[in-house]
């Protein structure tokens, strides 16, 4: 409220370098998106789309599936040893240094042969490294990490978390209060707040919490050079409305997200973690053992929050107890436990990484990650798999073709190069029309030679060894709207089409039809399961003698009149035969099950 009062008050002129900037972002996304797009159409199939940041997030999870593909994982070993002293308890440390470099035991007769060597040594403790710790707490959201913790704790997909964040802060019924704006505007790279909201934090945590979670002035945070700074932190409207108190008001996700934006940014007023973290370095022979372990002095802001992770590994020992050792004592030996491991490719990402792999290399606005992670998903160029994105068999196709003819704008270099020449037209010190003329002369000559060059996919025919079994001519693979299938070189007299699967050694196998025990209505034949452009559906085994089909729901039962139904809806009043539901391009209807004579809906 003061925020807008205060701009109201003291209005500023239109900044003209900054609609500069924002026109020229606006003509370059056209430009990549209504030239490029049309050509995809035309080379690969129609509903497909380019885009000048929404390509390079598609190229970024090729490119990690790739590296996936190539990935020769290499075995290493990793020997353990568990050790007691004067005081309790045991204690277990890794071996680190052999001969004062980094230890590299990569076979299991290596392994046993430094265990052989150990088991006659004597266990030195070398070095105890005692010291103490801060842990500065983390800034309040910005767009892009309120999406990644979001993805993180919650489980959020970036367009529920946006979706959600809009309906906090449009405002929600508080009852006899009426609707309240409970967060700031959540489209911001910002992690500036206001002098009136770090007050109101301030004293909230003085009357709520105990006075040694109050540092001597209130924390500020560097804003990045490159945000645009427009809006402050995404932090509550209020200190007036602690989740709990309004938790009855929301929904299960807008009290999980709200309380998440509450939890981050009231710590984030709060002094720091404190551990005391001991290292104790352990010499046996030519080897050297190191056992770490740190002991949380006062929880500071983590009372209220901590990070989200990717992982679930170990984090410096913390919360491990070890022993009070001192230089020279001598350990006793309990065990040597050595464990085989195997290197591991690089992980998939996640949405959360994925946001944070596009804001690391400067690519797009924070604004739109969401919008771009949705968008790769309808066009089928991506799905998402227990978290994780993988390249569909389209999305590695069309990258490769836009790599291929259009490697400027599909370079994550140049697309990041980008974002810094559209702030520089703001800062005023290049031309907007001097970017465009950049951009669109090259980019004309390269549209020019894909048109003429690009891989015309649609009309491609892979020939196989397969024999059409209607007609006996070869088979091919072609591309259609369904992705890559079999289809005989005899079309159009002869329209036979096949899935197919394909082994590791790159053979094609036609794949099995799958019959079902379901028995087709008009002749009694199974029916079969199929794959059409709205999904999958049963076909009668009996076609082309028998046309019938029929549409199924999630789980593959097939969609008919209920039983219930008054008899004048189930029964076709041109022919008399029974209508069924059928799915079509604009959701379910019913047809008469005498299609095609009788084409009554």
């Amino acid at each position: 409220r003061n925020t807008v009062l205060e701009a109201i008050n003291h209005p500023l002129a239109l900044d003209r370098q900054k609609f500069e900037a924002q026109q020229t972002r606006r003509i370059l996304d056209r430009l990549v998106g209504y030239k490029i797009s049309p050509l995809l159409w035309e080379k690969v199939k129609r509903g497909l789309s380019a885009g000048r940041v929404q390509s390079v997030a598609v190229r970024l999870i090729c490119d990690r599936e790739k590296e996936i593909n190539a990935f020769v994982s290499e075995e290493y070993w990793h020997i353990t040893a568990s050790l007691s002293g004067k005081n309790p308890p045991a204690f277990d440390s890794r071996l680190v240094k052999i001969s004062g470099k980094k230890a590299k035991v990569t076979s299991g007769e290596e392994a046993e042969q430094i265990m052989a060597d150990l088991g006659r040594q004597p266990f030195l403790v070398a070095r105890v490294d005692k010291k103490e710790i801060k842990r500065q707490p983390l800034p309040p959201f910005t767009t892009s990490k309120l999406q990644q913790e979001a993805s993180r704790w919650l489980r959020f997909s970036a367009k529920k978390t946006m979706s959600t964040a809009q309906k906090l802060y449009e405002g929600i019924e508080l009852g006899a209060e009426g609707p309240v704006g409970l967060i700031t505007y959540m489209r911001t790279d910002s992690v500036r707040i206001t002098a009136d909201a770090l007050a109101e934090a301030r004293e909230f945590i003085r009357k709520h919490y105990d006075p040694a979670f109050l540092p001597p002035k209130a924390r500020t945070f560097k804003v990045s050079g490159k945000a645009q700074d427009a809006h402050e932190a995404i932090r509550p409207a209020s200190m007036d409305h602690p989740p709990h108190t309004i938790k009855a008001h929301l929904s299960s996700d807008q009290y999980r997200l709200y309380q998440l934006i509450w939890n981050r940014f009231l710590a984030s007023q709060m002094n720091p973690a404190v551990f005391d973290q001991t290292t104790v370095d352990i010499t046996a022979a030519h080897c050297t053992f190191r056992a770490q372990g740190s002991i949380m002095k006062f929880p500071g802001f983590t009372v209220l929050y901590t990070e989200g992770k990717e992982d679930n590994g170990d984090e410096n020992g913390i919360g491990k107890l070890l022993p009070e050792v001192q230089a020279g004592e001598v350990l006793r030996l309990l065990e040597l436990k050595p464990e085989q491991k195997f290197t591991q490719p690089p992980p998939r990402f996640s949405e959360a990484s994925l946001v944070r792999e596009l804001e690391e290399n400067g690519i797009g606005r924070p604004s739109t990650y969401a919008t771009i992670l949705s968008t790769i998903q309808d066009r089928d160029y991506v799905r998402l798999e227990k978290g994780k994105f993988i390249p569909t068999e389209l999305g590695m196709l069309v990258t490769d073709l836009l790599v291929k003819n259009f490697p400027r704008i599909l370079d994550v270099a140049f697309t990041a190069g980008m974002e810094t020449e559209l702030d520089r037209i703001e800062e005023g010190k290049t031309k907007r029309l001097e970017i465009l003329n950049n951009f669109y002369r090259p980019f004309t000559e390269e549209l020019k030679k894909a048109k003429a060059d690009m891989q015309n996919v649609k009309r491609e025919e892979i020939p196989t060894d397969l024999v059409c079994e209607k007609c006996g001519k070869p088979m091919v693979i072609k591309w259609g709207k369904n992705g890559r299938f079999l289809a005989c070189t005899n079309y159009p007299e002869c329209k036979n089409t096949k899935d197919f699967t394909q082994d590791d050694n790159g053979e094609i196998q036609p794949a099995p039809e799958a019959t079902t025990d379901i028995p087709c209505p008009l002749c009694g034949k199974p029916m079969m399961k199929r794959r059409g452009r709205f999904g999958t559906f049963l076909g009668c085994s009996g076609y082309p003698e028998c046309k019938h089909t029929m549409n199924v729901d999630s789980d593959g039962n097939p969609l008919t009149v209920a039983a219930a139904a008054p008899e004048g809806d189930a029964v076709c009043e041109q022919c008399g035969k029974p209508m069924v539901v059928k799915r079509g391009r604009y959701g379910n209807f019913l047809g008469c099950s005498g299609y095609p004579d009788c084409k009554n809906i």
